[in-house]
């Protein structure tokens, strides 16, 4: 029996409920991470015209916006901050303010909902006047220095409350320098998501506008990393396990299902999938035009990374988990 007519791998698929036995399941709530942008004011809840269903929130709206994704089972936010650009200043100093917007946004979360799993992102673009991940010296941006601004405000995070933090500015040394800090102030037990293998690339366009965020001159070559390089990806990864990272990350996601099955092969951490703005835009600019059905589009999308070998989905798609996944 070498074949067709007696192999007939059809007879595997012919009903649904042989094809719900034989196939991987959707993603639960509870392997979501939903990614919140948070700025100063009151009662605001600005959206983001090229994200859709996304919104700058004020921390009060914030808290408004969360309660629900929690009924749907969603635990867990990554929180990122829009300061008041008064604030901003060359080397970043207010990402590390103990009352900048994060911070107050962390104790809020976590007054609201003690059991939410709050994360933090952790760079300075934001807060930078150029929007780099840090200070610049002569040519691209000066690593050394912005390790220490970076260590100070994942420390100022975690004393806000926060449950992990996840740096992001692609500085050597960066998990290291954290983790040194967060064990010098007290903070042992804290989470450590390193965005492990984040890739300089094309489809980070709606976040900048989101956050805010996009460099006045130059890009972030010089210190994201290289697609085109899967050696120098891996190694980042490496890297960042033996500085102490506890959860890895490959950012962005659908592009890279390559590079998060061989993270996942390589090591046993638990791997993050950041399944980014750009990649979001792009099906609702399908289904917009009528080029493809959006709920099927995110289905498959979503159980590629998790077969791919994700165990944490940050995504847009947490807050509108029952709208995509729930039958």
């Amino acid at each position: 029996m070498n074949g067709y007519p007696d192999v007939r791998l059809r007879r595997l698929r012919r009903t649904p409920a042989l094809r719900a036995m034989l196939g991987q399941p959707l993603p639960g709530p509870e392997r979501f991470m939903w990614p919140v942008f948070v700025r100063e004011g009151e009662g605001m809840a600005e959206s983001i015209a090229s994200m859709p269903g996304q919104y700058r929130y004020s921390i009060d709206r914030l808290v408004e916006a969360v309660r629900p994704v929690l009924v749907s089972g969603v635990r867990s936010v990554l929180v990122f901050g829009l300061p008041d650009p008064a604030e901003k200043d060359p080397i970043g100093t207010a990402a590390a303010d103990a009352n900048g917007i994060v911070q107050r946004a962390v104790r809020a979360l976590k007054q609201a909902f003690p059991d939410l799993l709050v994360f933090t992102d952790v760079c300075l673009c934001a807060y930078t006047t150029h929007g780099h991940c840090g200070s610049l010296g002569e040519c691209d941006v000066d690593n050394d220095p912005t390790l220490g601004t970076l260590a100070q405000t994942a420390v100022s995070h975690v004393q806000a409350g926060a449950d992990g933090v996840a740096p992001s500015a692609m500085m050597d040394g960066q998990v290291k320098a954290i983790r040194a800090a967060l064990a010098d102030s007290g903070h042992t037990d804290t989470i450590l998501m390193s965005y492990s293998t984040k890739f300089a690339s094309a489809m980070y366009g709606p976040f900048r506008d989101a956050e805010q965020s996009a460099p006045g001159k130059g890009d972030r070559q010089g210190y994201q990393a290289p697609y085109a390089d899967l050696n120098q990806a891996l190694r980042e990864s490496e890297l960042d396990v033996q500085e102490g990272a506890d959860i890895l990350m490959v950012k962005p996601a659908l592009f890279y299902l390559d590079m998060i099955a061989r993270i996942r092969a390589a090591h046993n951490l638990p791997l993050a999938v950041y399944n980014v703005s750009g990649e979001y835009a792009m099906h609702i600019a399908m289904a917009e035009r009528g080029w493809g059905d959006l709920r099927a589009m995110v289905r498959e999308s979503t159980t590629a990374l998790v077969r791919a070998g994700a165990d944490i989905l940050i995504s847009y798609w947490a807050n509108r988990y029952e709208e995509m996944f729930v039958d």
